[in-house]
This record gives structure tokens, C-alpha cells and sequence, in this order.
């Protein structure tokens, strides 16, 4: 029998740890391989990022079943895994599904949008975009808070192959979240609907279409060398910043306490004396 280089030392590594009486780590000597030379995405390892159309993500989210947070990362994955990156293959190793806990707020529990917390996870594993992915997350949050959603004109309803009657009848109306937490996105779309949160299937596949749509396009521009950092919408809103004036990172004003945040303030916190 015979077997190539990588086999060899396989077996070599394999037989030495057992040895030592830690078989388990018999794949150590290979970052991002497991034992038997397949591919696993390594703790800060980063794989490139090539420009991807926005309405096809947004398809590709819209139909993709499994909540908020698996639309998101596996309409841009599986996209990356098709596409000529020179880590493609890469992509395509990675298992989507585990992004399946983050839908209404990490299962159930109404904390951070799977929209948000899906576009921090590919964001972290993608390359660096001309100095630009900390700006993309910062203006998609941004776009998230204070943006009108989900998109609803008929071209966009048309291309995630949706229907208007869908728009009247079960989305009824978009909304602005003011925060990121799938509580106050929700709450306010049925305040504003008059929907129930078991009623929010199709508002909540076009929302995750139209975060997919945007977050592409941010990708997108930073890739194309656009400075996204400069721009109004990348930055905390002149309530939020004006918080982190007493409230900041370095220091504080007297007693307040020091606080890490871009996200609106003032949708929970409505001042000091209420």
C-alpha cells in the first residue's frame, strides 16, 4: 500500500500523540486541517471578499428557510462559494447551518437581530476591504436602527419573487426599528402594522432580503475603495455620540460609568431623572 506525504505524517503525528497519551491532538501540526486533511476555517483566519450582486443575495436570502441569522450568512456563503474568490472552496466548507440559532433574537429571546448577527460573523471571517470592514458593520447597524424596513417598492418585491398582494396583506407596512435588538424591530412593526409576532413571516424574510441587498452593496463600495468610515451613516446618531461624551471609552464625566457602544441610547435610556 502506498500513501502520499500528507497521509504519512498524518499517521506519524497520529501514532506520536497517542503515544503521549493525547491521540485528540494528532491534527494540531495542521492549523485548519482535521485528521484527515480536510479544510477547517482556523480561529482569525480571513478568506477574500469579491463583489457579489445585492438583488441576487437578496433573492437567495428571501428563500432560504431557517430564520434571520442562516438567511443572511447563506445567501453571502454560498455566494462567496460560487464565485471567483480565490478562496472559494473555502467558502464552500463552511457549514452554513450553524448560523441556524440566531432567529428572533437568538432563539427566541428578542436580544440582537440574526440580521445583525449574522453580518458581524461574515464580516469577521472575510479579508480585509481596503481598511473598510469595521465601517460596513458600523453604517449596515446604522442602516438597520434608523432605516425604514423591510423594502417594499415593487422592483424589489418583484426581484425577491415576492408579490404585492403579500406587501398589503402581510407586511402591511415597514417600520423603523430604532435599535438593533429584535425586540424594538419587531414591536414597532406591529405597532405600526397592527400585526401579531406569530404573524411576521413574511416581513421578517423581506427584512433579512433587504439587509442581505444592503450589506452587499456596502461590501461592495468598500471593495471598490469608497472611504464608507467618512460617511454620516457609518457613525453612532448626535444622541448617541453625545452620550459617549460623559459616558466614554478612556473617560468618564464625575460618576458616569464608561460604556462601549455605537447603538442608539436613547430607545431604552430617555435621560438620567425618569
Amino acid at each position: 500500500m502506498t500513501i502520499n506525504r500528507r497521509q504519512a505524517l498524518t499517521k506519524i503525528i497520529g501514532i506520536s500523540t497517542a503515544a503521549a497519551g493525547a491521540t485528540l491532538m494528532g491534527t494540531s501540526a495542521f492549523a485548519a486541517t482535521d485528521e484527515a486533511g480536510n479544510y477547517k476555517l482556523a480561529l482569525k483566519e480571513t478568506l477574500k471578499y469579491v463583489p457579489l450582486d445585492p438583488m441576487t443575495a437578496a433573492k437567495i436570502a428571501y428563500e432560504t428557510p431557517g430564520g434571520c441569522m442562516h438567511q443572511i450568512f447563506h445567501s453571502l456563503v454560498t455566494m462567496l462559494a460560487d464565485s471567483d474568490s480565490e478562496d472559494k472552496a473555502k467558502f464552500d466548507s463552511i457549514p452554513t447551518a450553524l448560523a441556524g440559532y440566531g432567529w428572533a433574537g437568538i432563539i427566541g429571546q428578542g436580544t440582537v437581530c440574526g440580521n445583525i448577527n449574522a453580518t458581524g460573523m461574515l464580516v469577521n471571517i472575510l479579508g480585509d476591504i481596503n481598511g473598510q470592514n469595521g465601517a460596513v458593520i458600523g453604517s449596515l447597524f446604522r442602516y438597520y436602527e434608523n432605516t425604514e424596513l423591510p423594502l417594499s417598492s415593487p422592483e424589489f418585491v418583484a426581484g425577491i419573487g415576492s408579490t404585492a398582494e403579500k406587501t398589503t396583506d402581510e407586511v402591511v407596512t415597514s417600520s423603523v426599528a430604532n435599535s438593533i435588538l429584535c425586540h424594538s424591530s419587531i414591536s414597532n412593526w406591529s405597532k405600526a402594522s397592527g400585526k401579531t409576532f406569530a404573524q411576521k413571516g413574511e416581513r421578517c424574510k423581506r427584512l433579512s432580503a433587504s439587509i442581505a441587498y444592503h450589506l452587499v452593496e456596502l461590501l461592495n463600495r468598500a471593495y471598490d475603495g469608497e472611504d464608507l468610515s467618512v460617511l454620516p451613516e457609518a457613525k453612532p446618531s448626535e444622541e448617541a455620540q453625545a452620550c459617549q461624551s460623559c459616558h466614554g471609552v478612556d473617560s468618564t464625566m464625575g460618576s458616569a460609568a464608561s460604556v462601549k457602544a455605537d447603538m442608539e441610547c436613547t430607545t431604552c435610556h430617555t435621560g438620567h431623572f425618569n
